[in-house]
């Protein structure tokens, strides 16, 4: 399947090239690595996940500690005792994994925070970048982070500076790109 994408990729590039298109790429990760209101808005993501992660654990380790003292317990416990430490064990459980559902779930607190902090500003660069195109003629934008893959880029194409000024955001000095 890949191997179909980047064949019809680079054809599609090549009749581009024959009608003299203009095309450049940008790396996503690169600019919103760049902008301090994504950087806060992931600094913030990281903070509430990893509060989130632990007020889980410590709910986790709850119900561990309650059932190993019904281990210790068991054999002097009558039957309707048993019962109740048993349920009291089963309903901490289910209320341990919903409350990691409701917060690291497909549509959980943690998705909602996501798209209310980063969204704005994820929409904000690719609008820059679709305005940058129109201005300058550019039939395709290619954006070299995640699973797109360019076997070789002209650096004159690349156009993530020009990007970071229409957003306003000052390019690191020295090489930093490169750096991780």
């Amino acid at each position: 399947m890949k191997k179909r994408i980047f064949t019809v990729l680079a054809a599609s590039l090549l009749v581009l090239s024959a009608y003299s298109q203009k095309y450049a790429y940008i790396d996503s990760e690169y600019i919103l690595g760049n902008m301090p209101d994504y950087v806060e808005a992931q600094a913030e993501l990281d903070r509430l996940s990893i509060e989130w992660q632990k007020e889980i654990e410590g709910m986790f380790k709850s119900i561990d500690s309650m059932y190993r003292k019904y281990q210790v317990d068991e054999i002097t416990l009558p039957d309707n005792m048993k019962k109740k430490r048993q349920e009291a064990i089963i309903n901490a459980e289910k209320e341990a994994k919903n409350l990691q559902k409701k917060r690291f779930g497909t549509d959980g607190d943690l998705f909602k925070k996501r798209e209310e902090l980063v969204k704005p500003i994820q929409d904000k660069v690719f609008t820059a970048i679709e305005e940058y195109a129109k201005d300058k003629g550019y039939a395709f934008v290619f954006d070299t982070a995640g699973s797109m893959t360019i076997i070789y880029a002209d650096a004159k194409w690349d156009i993530n500076e020009q990007i970071m000024n229409k957003l306003g955001v000052a390019a690191p000095t020295g090489n930093d790109k490169d750096e991780d």
